[in-house]
């Protein structure tokens, strides 16, 4: 093989998208969502398909391995391996073409899933399998593994949806596959080359070995381990799938079938044809709810009767997870009691009259056959989506379990028919209560798929010695009941080892001639399928794996310290989707792996396990990682795992700095208050001179504040001047309240600090103010951390007295007051500070809460409409509802935003290295929304920055709540 820098130079030559050797990069590919980890030799990250073609020539002509990776979420770890790896992600992510009338598309292989859906939805169709990892999984990935998800009763595996490929082989020649003709076929397998090689020896094995296919093949359809073999005899497929067959009659050869499934080992996809299908008309959900996980295994054939589109078991470890999970327990109105167990039971219909039916009928029989103790019925499209979304985060929430035992990925992919599963769980039990341990149910009783996995420590000896046992008993007691150790995730490094088990011998040594006919060198993704090396090697974890910790400023007990923090990413890469929330805008806006959530994780936790110099920690690769994280929180609560990326940047950023010095900017931003009580005594001038062209061209080139951002004014007069000279109210009926006046309602946007005072004495409330500083948000974010601690003690030591009266703390900025909530407690780890934390609430929230205890407002009548973009903290730790319940309250109808984050982020939007991103982060969604929406419509924005950005971005002025609720008292 070639030294690395000869084949770094070599592709740098011929690749006009990003080359990456450096160890950093490498270290960001060398981890997926499974327990391995694998150094790459280098990363690709193609533009085009010629990129693709030059990178596949220098790998044959310099003899390196190649891994076409999609978005990484493997579980078994077929996507790391020691080869260059092309990522298709960035770049070749395209809808090449739609045809309504055949329902089919052409797609690049680094398209995600919900992205094709999104797409084609408007056409009233959708790509049938459908991962729980929808999006982010790549339609790349999905062939390579073959997928399947929670509807493949309906649609079955992704190879039923394959139409043709076009790929390259290992020698750099250009196939194109699909369904074939016997005479066609032998006139490829004439052809000179690899192509006709390839045909040839397809012929030959299939000559071989057809009684082997037919003797040892599953018969139930659900099945991806080892290569589809059965597709040449066209058996052992789903009855009545979209490709044919199934019905007792083989269906035609597909070359693009037979190579489905083949996880990256055999070819490198350029670009695919896919069947589309027929959208629902209309969905209805029946949860049933259970006191015991058999008597739901138990009900499964009865509910499979009633003809459902989908039935999904989900157990009591992954409901408890949820509850204490931020964004999952905000949505877990609909389920019933404490269950064990829930069973989602989803149909379909061409109107909602018929999918009632259906659900009617499933309950007549479940009141007859008496299982269940409860039911939620949901016909509304949000709920259904709310319940569904609860079952698809279940991976992500076991892997966030904390702790160093971890629900660990090897037997979770076990399949036997559903008949038989009320049989094989119990047995599954047994073998986990045979080596002390327990797991963790969900997945597909449709198809008699159930992902369980034992909860185990991969740090200490006897988790290695757990890992083999029960590999091998699992193993056993799948082939008992004639079911597959691979059914939708594939087999990789945790399950190839037992294939021979499951085949035997003679299907093995087709398995590898197959491999062989495709790539005789063993070149493509090495160590899969065949030939692979045993299930503990090569692990992310083992009893060799240690970290060091920083001493760290913020408190990290919660999470089980700093490095326990950094491992509570998984890998299973939700922060990687692009439709829909906040979490994560850096890499929403480009679609780098490295400015993923997932990404400065596995940056993190190389320096902390040593895969990277101690110094690292302070260095400026690791600055490069963390630099683009916008510090929005949005990981916090919409990672499955909670994984709070923006804690980790601060307690990062302290270090970095105290190493390397702090730059005069973060000295500006971070002393904002400081900066503008200074500039407050001549406003007037102070903004004459931050407007004038020449100075904003000398704080771009000297302190790097892009001139192209507006610079927020200063009020004529400040808030607190104001407070101080208005005439308070004679009483205060309902008592005191602190409002918490932060820096920028003090000297930037005072009206909104009035019209909340204002608000807050109507409603019969004495406003306090008191000798705050500011509440360290610039600090924090700036790694000022010694600071903000400093600011944080004398504000506790003053807000203290009123929050152990039990008087409100209330807040108009949500990162102001939400850092009273947060930082403020890891920061000084008092009881004061927590004290304090209780007490705070933004002012939505207060009043929510005070209408409960009898508080009475009159409002205007109005019946307007607001549009309502929420701040990414607030989203984040307390949600958006208290803001539409106050909205709700003053008599608008509220609808939101699903803006993500706006890009501004506190002073990220003004910094030159990026304002580009800013904007582009605001253009996504944010922008659109409120060009978009009609004059009459009031813009609500919670936080400074987004209003800033919608200002700049739109040309619409938006309100704080504050504003808009004291607008529509009636007074």
């Amino acid at each position: 093989m070639a030294r690395v820098n000869d084949l770094e130079n070599a592709l740098r030559r011929v690749v006009r998208g990003s080359v990456r050797f450096d160890q950093g990069s490498r270290l960001l590919y060398s981890t997926d969502a499974s327990m391995y980890q694998v150094e790459p030799i280098g990363v690709v990250i193609p533009r085009h398909a010629d990129d693709v073609r030059a990178a596949v020539q220098v790998a044959r002509e310099q003899k390196v391995a190649l891994l076409p990776r999609g978005g990484g979420t493997s579980l078994t770890g077929q996507t790391v391996n020691r080869a260059l790896v092309v990522d298709f992600t960035q770049h070749m992510n395209q809808v090449l073409e739609v045809n309504t009338d055949e329902q089919w598309a052409r797609v690049q292989p680094g398209l995600v899933q919900d992205e094709l859906n999104h797409h084609v939805r408007p056409m009233g169709l959708l790509f049938g399998p459908d991962t729980s990892t929808s999006n982010r999984a790549t339609l790349g990935g999905m062939m390579g593994n073959n997928s399947g998800g929670s509807h493949s009763l309906a649609y079955g595996l992704t190879v039923d949806h394959v139409l043709e490929i076009r790929a390259l082989l290992v020698d750099g020649s250009e196939v194109v596959f699909g369904e074939l003709t016997p005479a066609e076929f032998e006139a490829k397998a004439r052809a000179t080359g690899l192509e006709g090689q390839i045909y040839r020896e397809v012929a030959a094995i299939r000559e071989t070995y057809t009684d082997e296919i037919r003797a040892r093949y599953p018969r139930h359809w659900r099945r991806v381990a080892g290569y589809n073999l059965n597709e040449l005899l066209g058996v052992g497929v789903r009855p009545h799938s979209y490709a044919g067959g199934g019905d007792g009659t083989p269906r035609k050869l597909s070359m693009a079938r037979l190579v489905v499934g083949s996880e990256g080992t055999l070819l490198t996809i350029l670009e695919a044809k896919v069947r589309l299908v027929k959208r629902p008309a209309a969905t209805a959900v029946d949860v049933i709810h259970y006191h015991d996980m058999q008597e739901a295994l138990e009900s499964s054939q009865a509910i499979l009767e009633t003809g459902p589109y989908a039935v999904e078991v989900t157990d009591k470890v992954i409901l408890d997870l949820a509850r204490n999970n931020i964004e999952q327990s905000r949505r877990m109105g609909w389920v019933q009691g404490d269950p064990a167990a829930i069973m989602i039971v989803e149909y379909t219909g061409e109107s909602a009259v018929e999918t009632k039916a259906k659900v009617e009928a499933l309950e007549a029989r479940r009141a007859r056959d008496g299982f269940g103790y409860a039911a939620h019925v949901a016909y509304d499209a949000g709920e259904q989506r709310t319940i569904w979304n609860l079952r698809k985060a279940g991976l992500g929430l076991l892997l966030g379990m904390k702790g160093d035992k971890k629900p660990i990925a090897f037997v979770e992919d076990t399949c036997v028919e559903p008949r038989h599963l009320a049989a094989f769980v119990p047995r599954f039990k047994e073998i986990f209560a045979k080596h002390d341990t327990v797991g963790a149910y969900y997945g597909h009783c449709s198809v008699g798929c159930l992902h369980i996995r034992p909860v185990i420590d991969l740090k200490v000896p006897r988790g290695m010695e757990q890992v083999r046992a029960i590999a091998d008993e699992i193993t056993a007691l799948v082939v008992e009941f004639g079911g597959t150790i691979s059914s939708e995730h594939g087999d990789g490094r945790a399950r190839s080892p037992f294939l021979e088990r499951m085949y035997g011998p003679r299907m093995l040594e087709a398995f590898r001639r197959f491999k062989r006919a495709f790539d005789p060198d063993n070149r493509m993704n090495p160590g899969n399928i065949v030939d692979s090396p045993g299930i503990l090697e090569n692990l992310r974890y083992g009893v060799e794996y240690k970290t060091w910790s920083p001493v760290t400023m913020l408190d990290f007990s919660a999470e089980g310290g700093f490095a326990a923090a950094v491992e509570m990413c998984n890998g299973v890469g939700a922060c990687r989707k692009k439709l829909e929330g906040t979490m994560c805008p850096s890499y929403m806006a480009t679609r780098d792996e490295e400015h993923s959530t997932r990404g400065r994780a596995n940056a993190l936790r190389a320096v902390l396990s040593g895969r990277m110099a101690p110094r690292e920690f302070t260095g400026k690769r690791l600055y490069e990682v963390m630099d683009l994280c916008l510090e929005c929180k949005g990981c916090k609560s919409e990672c499955p795992a909670n994984v709070d990326m923006a804690k980790m940047k601060y307690e990062f950023l302290h270090h970095y700095y105290q190493a390397n010095g702090l730059p005069l900017r973060n000295r500006l931003f971070g002393r904002i208050e400081r900066l503008n009580r200074l500039l407050s005594r001549l406003p007037t001038i102070a903004n004459w001179m931050t407007a004038v062209p020449f100075n904003r061209w000398l704080m771009e080139k000297v302190v790097g504040i892009d001139r192209r951002r507006p610079l927020p004014a200063l009020a004529e007069e400040t808030f607190t001047d104001w407070f101080v000279r208005r005439r308070e109210p004679a009483t205060a009926p309902r008592g005191e309240v602190v409002l918490f006046h932060d820096t920028f309602i003090t000297y930037n946007v005072p009206e909104i600090g009035r019209a909340a005072v204002q608000l807050l004495e109507a409603a019969g409330y004495r406003v306090v103010l008191v000798d705050r500083k500011c509440c360290g948000r610039p600090l924090i974010s700036k790694g000022m951390l010694t600071e903000a601690r400093e600011h944080a003690a004398w504000n506790v030591e003053r807000l203290h007295p009123y929050a152990a009266r039990g008087v409100a703390i209330v807040g108009l900025e949500p990162s102001c007051i939400l850092t009273v909530r947060d930082e403020w407690v890891d920061l000084l780890r008092t009881d004061e500070a927590r004290t304090v934390a209780r007490q705070s609430a933004l002012l939505e929230q207060f009043l929510l809460r005070e209408r409960e205890r009898g508080l009475e407002l009159r409002w205007k009548p109005h019946g307007r409409q607001a549009l309502l973009h929420g701040h990414c903290h607030q989203k984040a730790i307390v949600g958006t509802a208290p803001t539409v319940g106050a909205l709700n309250w003053a008599g608008y109808k509220v609808s939101e935003v699903d803006s993500g984050c706006c890009g501004m982020a506190g002073s990220f939007g003004f910094e030159r290295e990026h304002y580009d991103v800013s904007v582009a982060l605001g253009n996504r969604r944010l922008a659109p929304a409120v060009k978009a929406a009609p004059a009459a419509t009031e813009v609500v924005a919670p936080g400074i920055s987004c209003r800033q950005q919608i200002q700049h971005l739109a040309g619409r002025r938006a309100k704080h709540p504050a504003e808009v609720l004291w607008e529509a008292l009636a007074r």
